[in-house]
């Protein structure tokens, strides 16, 4: 089998020195690959009004492998003012790249794992009844629907009338918002499908499995949110019923779940949700074992092959300027070792984990954050490895 080819899409900020340093250690550890360069981001909608060309779609769609560094997204406001005066009042308008990818090759399905790191001076630590000190070990795969919910795009301010006309059919909007003129009204919908919400229970349902999970967790609001978070905790209760009578479901509120998983989130290891409480737990989740700089996620379409890798942190651009690049690597190095294991390159994989984990857990070579400063230049005098410095680290351990 040849190499394989990889869209390499460094994105904007701080995307493109951990994407770099990310493949040094793909290279170390000895995976052979070709990167192709796949451009995206807010220096493409400012030039071209495009933030995902149609040129990076076809190197998609070609090669099917993506590897993501960051993105940056602005407010609507600022995104037709630093659109390039020549395009400007020509109809162009901002869609954020990563969801108009997402929802172009129907990337569903999002994992995004949290785990503990040993010796990581970030970790979540608790008093106990006695007034002691303990480290619960986290280990949680959280299943983000990706393409529907509150992302999928459907709103308005002030909403054409056919709009306007369907939403005044409902007797709660008749009640509580009739009142309020259409130019003065914003509507965002939130929109599940039985189709796409049953592909991502069954998702957490195998991967329960696979682990010996005896439970999964739905993380919704069916209690308000009646009709969207309702369907996915009965399609869950129904396939455990019907699929997976060894795996129980568990109804846990998202309010609710930011409460429990700074008491015992040790207890949860599946989570499914839609996507806007994904995006949540996922992030309260990552806080419990180093913050951004350690989260990482998976997004893919099992139908069509096509999978992107990405840390789920930003493009944090007033980093991006610094003259040494200080930002923690390791997110975007795990969100390849999770390509990786995907393309069944687990002996590698395995190798860059073991790597990482060597050097966390030595705790020798540490970035600003896990040495809880400030993200400013003056870190590197502070003791705080650079990006290439921990990129370093963990190759010297491999």
């Amino acid at each position: 089998m040849g190499k394989r080819t990889i869209v390499a899409m460094p994105g904007d900020g701080i995307g493109k020195s951990v994407l770099e340093e990310c493949i040094r250690v793909l290279d170390a550890a000895g995976f052979e690959a070709n990167y192709v360069n796949g451009d995206i981001g807010w220096e493409l909608w400012c030039k071209e009004g495009n933030p995902l060309p149609d040129r990076t779609i076809k190197l998609l769609e070609e090669h099917k492998i993506g590897l993501f560094g960051a993105i940056t997204s602005k407010p609507k406001d600022k995104t037709a003012a630093e659109l390039a005066p020549e395009l400007q009042g020509k109809g162009y308008t901002y869609y954020s790249p990563i969801v108009t990818m997402r929802q172009h090759f129907n990337l569903d399905i999002c994992m995004r794992p949290c785990h503990t790191f040993t010796g990581n001076p970030l970790n979540f630590i608790r008093r106990t009844a006695n007034g002691g000190v303990e480290e619960p070990q986290i280990d949680v795969m959280i299943f983000r629907q990706n393409t529907e919910g509150l992302y999928g795009g459907v709103e308005w301010t002030n909403p054409p009338k056919q709009v306007y006309d369907a939403l005044m059919t409902h007797k709660k909007f008749v009640d509580n918002f009739a009142w309020c003129p259409g130019e003065e009204l914003a509507v965002s919908t939130r929109i599940f499908t039985k189709k796409y919400v049953t592909r991502i229970v069954k998702a957490a349902f195998e991967y329960a499995k696979k682990r010996g999970f005896e439970k999964i967790t739905v993380c919704e609001k069916p209690n308000v949110i009646r009709e969207t978070s309702g369907m996915m905790l009965k399609v869950a209760q129904e396939m455990s019923k019907k699929d997976y009578p060894n795996i129980w479901v568990e109804d846990v509120n998202i309010d609710a779940m930011t409460m429990w998983l700074t008491k015992n989130p040790e207890n949860y290891n599946v989570i499914v949700a839609g996507n806007m409480f994904g995006d949540i737990v996922s992030d309260a989740f990552a806080g419990l074992i180093g913050g951004l700089g350690f989260a990482t996620s998976a997004q893919f379409n099992p139908e069509s092959g096509v999978c992107v890798f990405e840390p789920t942190h930003g493009s944090a651009p007033k980093y991006a300027d610094y003259e040494t690049s200080i930002v923690n690597p390791i997110a975007m190095i795990n969100s390849a070792v999770m390509m990786l294991e995907h393309i069944g390159e687990t002996v590698i994989a395995e190798k860059i984990k073991k790597a990482v984990a060597e050097v966390v857990a030595e705790g020798k070579t540490r970035a600003y954050d896990m040495m809880k400063l400030k993200g400013t230049q003056a870190v590197i005098n502070q003791g705080a490895a650079s990006t290439r410095q921990m990129a370093d680290a963990i190759i010297a351990k491999l």
